[in-house]
């Protein structure tokens, strides 16, 4: 199956929290989606893999992806070297993204800068023939996406551009909440962490309200891009309003 869009988190709930505005407008213009997690989450402090596993099968169907995988990598300690680069690689020749979305390059977790340089040197390397790689037994084709974006998560980084997600915020906090086990949930017997508490999730609709003011919508997702957009006449820039 190929995909307009694959999303890459390095933890089940990284692409929740940062993208899946984003993802759910594309899906409503008809657009094949995908997320790709790196790891299971197991170190997080709440919760467990099992647990994460089914959260993120359910956050997949709030919304609306057509596959979702995870590659298995040790949280905390997946390097990026050519081992973690080609399973990378095979998942981009897999689903031949147009668009690849990715961890924030600079980060309060350090796994995040990591995977956003891990997913975006395995997007070059997808493009280079004489780099061989399988899937089932079978040879795979190279694939180079047009673009890899990341996507803001804790640290405020200066987005490259920002993305309406106004129609589509109550979806994007239902896929965020259904991660019972690491958000704010006062029914769980579970240590207390940086993300668990009620004012979390009010900065995750905060952060999606400032960028929204930037561009006169309710709503919006940033992102980053290190290469240059181009576009073919100034019609791309203009946003319908009512």
């Amino acid at each position: 199956m190929k995909l307009d869009i694959l999303a890459f988190g390095v933890h089940p709930d990284d692409v929740e929290l940062g993208c899946s505005g984003t993802l759910l407008a594309a899906i409503a213009e008809g657009k094949k989606t995908g997320i790709v997690d790196l790891t299971r989450g197991e170190l997080g402090t709440r919760g467990n893999v099992e647990t994460r596993k089914a959260e993120s099968a359910k956050a997949a169907k709030v919304i609306g992806v057509d596959v979702r995988e995870n590659l298995g990598m040790a949280d905390g300690f997946f390097q990026n070297d050519e081992t973690h680069q080609r399973k990378v690689i095979e998942m981009i020749r897999k689903y031949q993204p147009d668009i690849i979305l990715a961890n924030a390059f600079e980060d309060r977790h350090p796994d995040h800068g990591r995977s956003a340089k891990l997913v975006a040197d395995a997007a070059f390397l997808s493009g280079l023939r004489k780099i061989e790689t399988k899937s089932e037994g079978v040879s795979q084709d190279i694939w180079k996406p047009a673009y890899v974006f990341h996507y803001i998560q804790d640290r405020f980084i200066q987005p490259s551009f920002v993305v309406d997600i106004t129609a589509h915020m109550d979806k994007k906090m239902e896929s965020v909440l259904a991660y019972g086990t690491q958000f704010f949930n006062p029914d769980l017997n579970e240590p207390q962490t940086y993300i668990s508490s009620s004012q979390f999730l009010e900065t995750v609709k905060a952060r999606a309200l400032m960028l929204g003011k930037r561009i006169g919508v309710e709503y919006a997702e940033g992102f980053y891009s290190e290469k240059m957009i181009g576009i073919k006449s100034f019609d791309a820039l203009i946003q319908q309003t009512t």
